[in-house]
């Protein structure tokens, strides 16, 4: 009997997939793209609807050609990469490339998550490729690559070689650094606080100043405090109000992609990239014991959907550990209305699998995420929590004071929360006090404080934003990230997003001469326009041509009038090569800055900048960067005879 050839991206997938199926089956990885635009030209043809010209993918000729055998010998071929629109362009060019080499049949298979039934499901129901998605797809490819393979030059031209422009990350890019010059902007303004401790019979606590003379407590200066203390200093308080509410928190909805990075940056301190790495590992399938599970649905999904087979499962998971906090009818979240709701969000793939059954078999990293979207699946079909807010007032003299407290009265979903608990969900003090009842005031303290500018963005808020203006979609936020802190064009310090001064430079340019490729408006459109052509609803090429020539007009006169940068950032140090003679310039790189000798190419003499003295040889240290992950950190310049390093930035 021939055998079923099953066709994945990644070699974890198939590892996991090959122990659900019988030796009717073979499964391999594609590694990905085996067929792309070729990275040397444009390779778009704008004259003939802008038809791109495919390649394989140099160093992958062999596996395709392994691929092709393996499908000749087969009875039946399964193209089972990701359901997104990447997945689907791997399987149209997989189908094109297999299936001049084969008689046998070629179908698509997709599934949300990597488990037994999941898996025999799909290959039991195959169906076609979709050729809407591979038009988005190719839409986004080609677009992409007319942009940056249009501008990169230019930049090259005007302002350094090596450099590159993108169309989603010049946005991200623009919104850093708009960020930032808001950041500087900023100036600090005083302001004062006031609290008085109070005690009423064994009950000490303290209160706040919330109103002075009937009117919102505004303390600009310390005069102004010292006068309200003078004002009700020997005076005792009475409570004047004891106002006690409720409030209902409800459940948040199980993670999309988004939601995901953002709670895992805030909650574990993940960078987007790092998460997606993770969650990738707990989707393709981790071994438990003698068996190996995908223990997550698909991680890219900017829906909130739930299978109904999930949900059941949850329901009857709940009625035997929380019998008494789930509702009788499951909860649905609503899609919001950008969504595709091409998958489910992202939950686990058995709820009976807890982070702590779980614990044994993941590492430090995994257990933490798989655990955050464990508890957020399972809490978003429990009980609404409830929490009850005590407010008291305090009238002496002309001054009202207050304290607040809070505590929960009824958990519902907060007992499924460990990684998620918030300090919102725990209960806080506060005193025990009837109407009128007379409190002593016992001592004031009086505190200044600046006012707080807005935050540089993080890997969390920059997702968020991203989202919330329709740009990107769940497989591109953490990319984003990376190919600006990849470029040099962002850097990233406490987990801050900061542009460098080439990240401004370039901004600045992009701004002025290509307000439409950084317009977050227009490029929101872009996706928006994509997405119809996913549904099958607007030609792709009519798409890019509607794009193309006014953007090629402007690229031909910007070439033509935009003088030239290079040298702009080059500044004098003072000093003279040691090698040649000529003076020594502080240069702009691809990793920062660094000295260099004004007489390149004919000298090559070039060094890193010290920024502190070596704490175990008395060397320079100098910044390095890693590639690939980009993260900085600072080395002894003495290496490799002194290995010393740290990733804290030292005192220059």
């Amino acid at each position: 009997m021939e055998k079923t050839l099953i066709i994945v991206e990644s070699p974890a997938k198939a590892k996991t997939i090959e122990k659900y199926l019988g030796p009717d089956f073979e499964v391999r990885a594609s590694m990905g793209h085996l067929i792309d635009l070729p990275k040397s030209r444009t390779a778009i043809d704008t004259e003939h609807d802008f038809t791109p010209e495919y390649i394989t993918v140099r160093g992958k000729a062999k596996l395709l050609k392994e691929l092709q055998s393996e499908a000749k010998k087969a009875g039946r071929v399964l193209l089972a990469s990701d359901n997104d629109r990447e997945g689907e362009a791997i399987a149209w060019h997989l189908s094109n490339a297999i299936a001049p080499k084969t008689n046998a049949q070629i179908q698509r298979i997709s599934f949300n998550e990597i488990t037994p039934q999941a898996i025999r499901n799909a290959v039991a129901n195959p169906g076609t490729i979709d050729e809407a998605k591979v038009n988005a797809q190719k839409a986004r490819r080609v677009l992409d690559r007319l942009v940056g393979y249009n501008l990169s030059p230019l930049l090259w031209k005007k302002v350094k070689n090596g450099l590159s422009a993108g169309r989603v990350q010049s946005v991200a890019l623009r919104l850093i650094c708009e960020r930032e010059k808001e950041v500087e902007a900023f100036v600090p303004q005083e302001y004062w606080s006031l609290n008085v401790d109070c005690k009423v019979g064994k009950t000490a606590f303290t209160a706040q100043l919330v109103q002075w003379k009937g009117e919102k407590s505004n303390l600009k200066k310390e005069a102004d405090v010292q006068a309200i203390i003078d004002a009700i200093k020997g005076l005792d308080g009475q409570v004047t109000n004891v106002r006690e509410t409720e409030k209902t928190i409800r459940p948040k909805p199980p993670f999309t992609t988004s939601q995901l990075q953002q709670t895992a940056a805030n909650r574990l301190g993940f960078t987007s990239k790092k998460t997606m790495q993770i969650a990738q590992m707990l989707y393709e399938g981790v071994n438990i014991g003698s068996s190996r599970i995908g223990l997550i649905t698909y991680m890219r999904t900017d829906s909130v959907r739930i299978a109904k087979s999930a949900m059941d499962e949850a329901r009857e998971w709940l009625g035997e550990h929380y019998p008494e906090d789930f509702p009788p009818q499951p909860i649905v979240y609503a899609v919001g209305g950008k969504a595709q709701d091409a998958h489910e969000a992202i939950r686990p793939t058995y709820t009976a699998y807890t982070p702590d059954s779980m614990k044994g078999y993941l590492s430090h990293d995994q257990f933490r995420l798989y655990s955050i979207i464990w508890e957020r699946f399972v809490s978003s079909q429990m009980n609404n929590a409830k929490t009850k807010t005590v407010n008291i007032d305090i009238q002496a003299g002309e001054a009202l004071f207050r304290v607040s407290g809070a505590k929960v009265i009824q958990k519902g979903f907060l007992k499924a929360l460990k990684f998620l608990a918030s300090t919102e969900d725990k209960d806080a003090f506060y005193p025990r006090l009837k109407l009128g009842e007379a409190v002593a005031l016992i001592d004031f303290h009086k505190e200044q404080h600046w006012t707080q500018g807005p935050s540089r963005y993080t890997d969390a808020s920059i997702v968020k934003t991203l989202e919330e203006k329709g740009i990107g979609r769940p497989s591109t936020y953490a990319p984003i990230i990376s190919v600006l802190l990849d470029r040099y064009y962002v850097t990233r310090s406490t987990k801050q997003l900061a542009p460098t001064v080439l990240g401004r430079l370039i901004n600045d340019m992009m701004v002025e001469y290509f307000f439409d490729v950084v317009n977050a408006e227009f490029t929101a459109d872009m996706e928006n326009k994509l997405d119809t052509v996913e549904e099958d609803k607007l030609q792709w090429s009519d798409m890019i041509r509607d794009f193309w020539f006014p953007f090629k007009k402007r690229i031909d006169e910007v070439s033509k009038t935009l003088e030239s940068y290079k040298g702009s950032l080059d500044e004098p140090t003072g000093e003279f090569c040691e090698k040649c003679g000529k003076p020594l310039v502080k240069k702009l790189g691809r990793f920062g800055y660094f000295i260099a000798c004004s007489g390149f190419p004919a000298c090559h003499n070039a060094k890193s900048i010290p920024v502190g003295k070596c704490p175990k040889c008395g060397g320079n240290l100098v910044r390095r960067r890693t590639r690939g992950r980009g993260r900085e950190f600072y080395g002894c310049l003495n290496y490799p005879k002194c290995e010393y390093l740290t990733y804290t930035k030292p005192k220059e």
